[in-house]
């Protein structure tokens, strides 16, 4: 296994200029809100031009594979729901469904 794979994973909520949310996830939040903010070759695309970017939120999600499953589950959020996320209204646990 590499160092990445072994790694803590991270996801991350990006607030841009006009007021909507990205959400991410990477192993170093700092070297990748960077690369958004950059606006190089290594921004993701829908970041492109809404800079400036504020770096609304992140936490760890474990392994690579939880970090993709709770990314997916946040971007199935509606809108409102992301800002409560966002405002600490709501927090990652009450977004993850345990199967009944």
């Amino acid at each position: 296994m590499t160092e990445k794979t072994q790694g803590m994973w991270f996801v991350y909520m990006l607030r841009c200029a006009d007021n909507s949310l990205y959400t991410g996830i990477t192993t170093d939040v700092q070297r990748r809100f960077g690369e958004h903010q950059s606006q190089g070759r290594l921004t993701a695309r829908y970041l492109r031009g809404r800079g400036p970017l504020e770096l609304a939120l992140q936490f760890e999600a474990g392994s690579r594979s939880d970090a993709l499953q709770l990314e997916y589950l946040i971007k199935q959020l509606s809108v409102a729901e992301k800002r409560r996320l966002v405002g600490g209204q709501l927090v990652p646990a009450d977004i993850i469904k345990t199967p009944a």
